[in-house]
């Protein structure tokens, strides 16, 4: 297993917020392709990107979050397409709070690029960021998750995790966290992960008569359920439940 996990700052490649290794002001788009989540307001919406879907990415191009406002938002990726994923948002209201999640189950052939660009520009907001995937037969999936935290943003709670699990020998995963932190009063962290499926557990679950290939399935799942744990409304979680498990019952 390939893992990164930090509690620390870290500058990596060069962005477009970094000048010589100094924070840059960019203007905050305002276009068509914007949600614009107002003052107070609370925003909660879940994207499902598939072949049976009408959607072949996001309906916008950026997020800009307002003062006291909360998103949460959940994407859902299944087999069968492939597909570039990019959420970058805008915190610029104190007191907002930012939720980014989202599951993806790559197989056949399957290309899925997840990116994230959370950018804080304001103090006392948070940010969460979970996403989860599953990479089988000869897919690829890749993560590029950043966290800009810029220097009037004190206070800010800003959190990364993303997981991947490769389950075939052709299959490929990359991550690549990182953080850009050029305030000093602030809880950041990130953490990665690739790796496989855990034999041990599947040998537990095997000598209680689980079949090989059900304990592989309901690894799976369960690696992947994190995602949906914060969906609060019962049917949609038990239908969005039941979609990732068709989903992975078909690699």
């Amino acid at each position: 297993m390939r893992q990164l996990d930090s509690e620390i700052l870290s500058r990596l490649d060069p962005s477009p917020e970094v000048d010589a290794g100094h924070y840059v002001e960019r203007p905050v788009p305002h276009n068509g392709d914007t949600l614009e989540i107002s003052e107070g307001q609370t925003f909660t919406e879940t994207y499902i990107i598939g072949p049976d879907s009408l959607e072949d990415g996001l309906p916008f191009s950026n997020i800009v979050a307002e003062a006291g406002s909360r998103a949460e938002i959940v994407i859902l990726v299944l087999p069968g397409v492939s597909v570039d994923v990019n959420v970058a948002v805008d915190i610029v209201g104190r007191g907002a709070e930012v939720r980014v999640s989202g599951l993806y189950v790559c197989g056949g052939e399957d290309k899925v690029s997840i990116r994230t660009d959370i950018r804080h520009r304001v103090p006392e907001c948070v940010s969460y960021q979970l996403f989860n995937g599953i990479a089988a037969g000869s897919s690829k999936a890749d993560f590029f998750g950043r966290i800009v935290v810029a220097p009037d943003a004190q206070k800010t709670e800003a959190y990364q995790t993303n997981h991947n699990l490769v389950v075939s020998e052709n299959a490929r995963a990359e991550t690549r966290p990182q953080l850009e932190i050029y305030a000093d009063d602030v809880k950041c962290s990130h953490g990665a992960t690739v790796g496989q499926l855990n034999e041990d557990e599947q040998f537990y679950m095997r000598s209680r008569g689980i079949p090989e290939k059900e304990a592989r399935v309901l690894q799976m799942i369960s690696f992947i359920a994190p995602v949906l744990s914060g969906i609060t409304d019962a049917d949609l979680h038990d239908t969005l439940s039941a979609k990732v498990e068709e989903a992975v019952r078909s690699l």
